[in-house]
């Protein structure tokens, strides 16, 4: 990435600027969607393409890892590079009678075109924040009777549910979009990431081709780490690979006397299961592999962890180090963790992560309280703003009108899906909607501010909210939040798109509507993904599909349907000491900044009780290897440190999507 940045012009004028003095200025020296083209067919059709494929890899990697990744930048490098290489063909296309009756030109993919492209491909790829990933599997593990999985007409209704939610959200980022962005303009920090990266790419062609061909080859390195890890099933085995004997199966070909870590899900080693013991369990050793802790045949981890902060993955690798390696054989001892797996260590050290996660997130939230007044004087801003009737930003602005009727269609769409798939009173949708837009207002503001879209607290919010409103009423207080959660995901990543179409000069009403066309595409694709990964509920909360945003939406929910007194002691005072630490590390991060780096994260703490021991130890190694190429390599780490990460990750996430497909069809025949 370009180490450049981008900005508005700036302007010092004689007093301040008013709100349409500052907008015409933009308008008359930036805005560049007359004169270039924008969203056209081609970059709808390649967003949605590659914004499918990339929900698929966040599917994957959400149900392992708790979140998803950010798929603008890879699908610009995509995107342009895929262009670059077809341009001769397109325009030999474009001079038959087939070419000029589609309307197709010979000309080059241009940067606008590519920033369309990018909001299509985001919004498509951001699909799971809708739910898939956290409300819908705690639904599923706490009523699996809710969403059947052996029931096809019943779950693919969760297609228009997630689309639903999420284009409710999309509608909902039309009010903050003039005062944040163009009035006041945020930073959006992964905005201004996305328009710098565009720009590169489309002045320094050489540059670009490299970092695809490094993301290229990185990805290819995933799928093939991905096949030689996962595909075990016996009819797998027989597919001939190029290179190895035709009668050479696949599992004898890697032969675990050369690569064990690619043949097993766990490196089965004698520093993970021999010499290297944490205690005895019942007069047996105890090893580090039956807690977790060792390196899992994997590098999509190792790939994450280069593109997190270094402070997070040490707290993660601080965590797991408590969690697996201390707490957990000590419970182990007293019977109050049934046997040494993840799934039974979890449903105990859930307690202690989970209110870590919640009271950090909701001290830190309410700790920003001024972005919270603010956002609200954005919404009066928005409500009174009276412009000139010869405004030109009239012309390519998102219209109010659509904010309004968008607002009340989807909000009545989203009311009475949510009665019909999860029995949410009808008032109890009414309450949930009107919150979202108010909720959507003040996460809009800080991803602005922070780059961060408090998903998470928010969602807590809307939980406890109901929690009172309809006290062991699980599936209702679930899927408000849901409502809540996908709406602000959206907003947030819609604004995030909006903000590099504004530094490039983009037309946001056509950045508005192919955001629209992403949500569609990966509305479609996410849910059959994500039930072919899921064919049984029981597979979720596993070391397999730890699922562990989902283990935390449930814990909440479980928590607040139960009361604290279902809890065994050691659990309650988990949930204390749990609850006391996520308020303490904020705490000090504010009272000692110059001292942060030496902080704990308290989300990375809090997460590592939730998610396998193992995926920390990859994140921490990829963290300590990024750091290092910073360090010693820095303009090495700029340009490859992202392509790369995102290569392996995608190709290993896809590969393993696409043997979960192809065996879940072998048992369907």
């Amino acid at each position: 990435m370009a180490t450049e940045t981008l900005a508005a012009p700036e302007v010092q004028p004689s007093r301040p600027m008013t709100a349409d003095e500052i907008e015409r200025h933009w308008y008359e020296h930036v805005y560049a969607g007359d004169r270039m083209p924008q969203l056209t067919l081609r970059a709808v059709l390649m967003g949605m393409v590659l914004g499918m494929i990339m929900a698929c890899s966040n599917v994957y990697v959400g149900l392992k890892a708790g979140w998803s990744l950010g798929v603008a930048i890879t699908c610009s490098i995509l995107a342009y590079s895929f262009f670059s290489a077809f341009t001769p063909l397109q325009r030999a296309f474009a001079r038959t009678p087939l070419g000029r009756g589609l309307g197709v030109t010979g000309a080059d993919f241009s940067i606008l075109e590519n920033n369309a492209m990018q909001s299509c491909a985001s919004a498509a790829g951001s699909m799971t924040t809708g739910g898939l990933v956290n409300a819908i599997p705690a639904l599923m593990m706490l009523n699996p009777a809710a969403i059947p999985t052996d029931n096809a007409h019943r779950y693919l209704w969760l297609i228009p549910w997630v689309c639903v939610i999420s284009w409710l959200g999309v509608f909902l980022a039309v009010p903050a979009k003039r005062q944040m962005i163009n009035v006041e303009q945020l930073p959006f920090p992964s905005g201004i990431a996305a328009a710098t990266t565009l720009k590169t790419l489309h002045t320094r062609s050489g540059e670009a081709a490299r970092q695809a061909w490094a993301l290229g080859i990185a990805g290819l390195f995933g799928v093939v780490i991905s096949w030689m890890r996962d595909a075990t099933a016996s009819w797998l085995k027989e597919i001939p690979i190029p290179g190895a004997f035709k009668s050479s199966p696949i599992q004898g070909w890697v032969a675990p006397t050369w690569a064990p870590w690619l043949r097993y899900p766990r490196i089965q080693s004698t520093w993970g299961t021999h010499w290297v013991t944490v205690g005895m369990l019942n007069g047996k050793t105890l090893r580090l592999d039956q807690l977790t802790l060792s390196f899992e045949g994997s590098l999509l981890f190792v790939a994450a962890g280069a593109i997190i902060s270094f402070r997070q993955a040490w707290s993660m690798m601080l965590g797991a180090i408590v969690n697996f390696g201390i707490l957990a054989p000590a419970m182990l001892q007293r019977g109050d963790i049934e046997a040494a797996s993840f799934s039974r260590i979890s449903r105990w050290s859930v307690w202690t992560g989970v209110p870590m996660l919640v009271t950090s997130g909701l001290l830190m939230f309410f700790m920003n309280w001024r972005s919270v007044v603010r956002a609200f004087g954005t919404l009066t801003a928005f409500m009174s703003r009276r412009t000139a009737t010869d405004d030109p930003m009239n012309r390519i602005e998102v219209p109010g009108t659509w904010f309004v009727f968008g607002y009340a269609a989807l909000g009545i769409a989203a009311i009475v899906l949510g009665h019909a798939l999860f029995h949410i009173q009808y008032w109890m949708g009414v309450v949930a909607v009107l919150a979202t837009f108010f909720l959507v207002v003040v996460a809009a503001r800080a991803t602005g501010e922070t780059d961060i879209t408090p998903v998470g607290p928010l969602s807590k919010i809307t939980q406890l909210t109901f929690g009172a409103l309809a006290p062991g009423n699980i599936s209702t207080n679930l899927m408000t939040a849901n409502i809540s959660a996908g709406a602000t995901g959206h907003a947030g990543d819609l604004l995030t798109d909006l903000k590099s179409g504004y530094l490039l000069g983009a037309n946001p009403r056509q950045q508005f509507l192919a955001q629209f066309f992403g949500v569609l595409a990966g509305g479609i694709i996410v849910v059959p993904v994500y039930f072919f990964l899921i064919p049984n509920v029981n597979m979720l909360g596993t070391e397999k599909w730890p699922a562990p945003a989902a283990l935390v939406w449930r814990a909440v929910a479980e928590l607040l349907a139960k009361g604290v007194s279902s809890l065994p002691t050691s659990a309650r005072i988990g949930l204390v000491v749990g609850s006391s630490v996520g308020i303490l590390l904020p705490l000090l991060e504010k009272w000692l900044p110059k001292h942060k780096r030496f902080i704990p994260s308290a989300t990375g703490l809090g997460l590592a009780f939730t998610i396998n021991g193992f995926n920390t130890v990859s994140f921490f190694i990829g963290s300590l290897i990024a750091l290092g190429l910073a360090r010693w390599r820095p303009k090495t780490h700029e340009k490859y440190t992202v392509p790369v990460a995102s290569g392996i990750i995608a190709g290993e996430s896809l590969m393993g999507v696409a043997i979960a497909l192809l065996t879940a069809a072998q048992v369907l025949q």
